[in-house]
């Protein structure tokens, strides 16, 4: 047996669930993946997990587990009607303690990669920052005097769903003009199919079938001088960097961290983003907040996100035992 202490790292995906051991230091001793199959029933989800799980436990010394996933409730250790998932309402600490007694925590995905952002990451001795994550949708994570923000029912810290546009677009939470609609990938779609529709700018985009127009394909565009693609990472930068501006009234952040696909754009969202946040904030503010990219490696956040946040449960149940 490897005696090097580890926690388990898993994030539950629409699609597939990651799962990862972690050292304290943020080393991935083993990192595989399982289909989640969220249409089967989910205890034979679990099932199937700790199939693979089982033998881990076997090999290594784990201390606890973590675990990342959409709707998920960190005071009830629920997931509560995920959009991408088939599953309604998932009783997760119930689930594990069938097969093992270790300690767990749950929360969303996007808190999981502010954590790990915090342990591993661009935020590494931050105590007061923004995780937001620009992928289909807008994921945040909220640090205050470094503790997550959860709000006294668990589901605070939802930037994504501030309406930034009164009777905007139509957002998959069954309301309108939510900031997500806006800046994600999701988002510069539908602005470059607008603009596509209410201007006469030349575009390559124009020649293409939209439906299989991404927005790595859109990047691409804007990178090759595309006047109609430049201007749409301008309007997703500036509602962005507009909404952040009023995050500082009431968080006084330290840094924005953004990551996800949509950052990878680099300075064509970075730069829209910081001078729209610049120019909208309080001057108490200003030229105080940084902006960055994620200092975590995209292929494996989800796993060191869910690691950061057992590895923090048990820093605060020994602080607690010393007391």
């Amino acid at each position: 047996m490897d005696h090097n202490k580890t926690v388990l790292g898993i994030d539950i995906g629409g699609t597939n669930t990651v799962f990862g051991l972690v050292t304290e230091s943020g080393e991935i001793v083993q990192k595989d993946k399982i289909k989640t199959n969220s249409s089967d029933n989910v205890d034979l989800f679990f099932e199937r997990l700790f199939q693979k799980l089982n033998d881990l436990f076997d090999r290594y010394e784990v201390l606890g587990i973590g675990i990342g996933a959409p709707n998920a409730n960190y005071y009830k250790t629920t997931i509560e009607y995920p959009p991408n998932l088939c599953w309604d309402y998932v009783d997760v600490k119930a689930h594990i303690r069938k097969y093992t007694e270790l300690p767990c925590a749950l929360t969303n995905d996007a808190n999981a990669a502010a954590l790990g952002e915090m342990l591993f990451g661009a935020a590494k001795g931050m105590k007061n920052f923004i995780e937001i994550t620009l992928g289909t949708g807008l994921g945040s994570g909220i640090v205050v005097d470094g503790k997550l923000v959860y709000g006294h029912d668990g589901f605070a810290g939802e930037i994504g769903h501030v309406i930034v546009k009164e009777n905007g677009r139509e957002c998959g939470c069954g309301r309108k003009g939510c900031l997500e609609t806006y800046a994600s990938a999701s988002g510069i779609r539908r602005t470059v199919a607008e603009l596509i529709g209410s201007t006469i700018t030349k575009s390559k985009l124009r020649e293409m079938d939209f439906n299989k127009v991404s927005a790595e394909m859109i990047y691409q565009a804007a990178v090759d001088g595309d006047e109609l693609a430049n201007k749409a990472f301008q309007i997703t930068g500036e509602i962005l960097g507009k909404t952040l501006s009023n995050s500082m009234a009431y968080l006084s952040p330290e840094a924005i961290i953004l990551f996800g696909g949509l950052a990878n754009a680099g300075d064509l969202i970075f730069d829209p983003v910081k001078s729209y946040m610049e120019e909208n904030m309080l001057n108490i503010f200003k030229n105080k907040v940084k902006v960055l990219p994620s200092g975590l490696p995209e292929s494996d956040t989800a796993v060191l996100g869910s690691a950061a946040l057992i590895w923090e449960e048990l820093k605060m149940q020994n602080a607690e035992e010393v007391k």
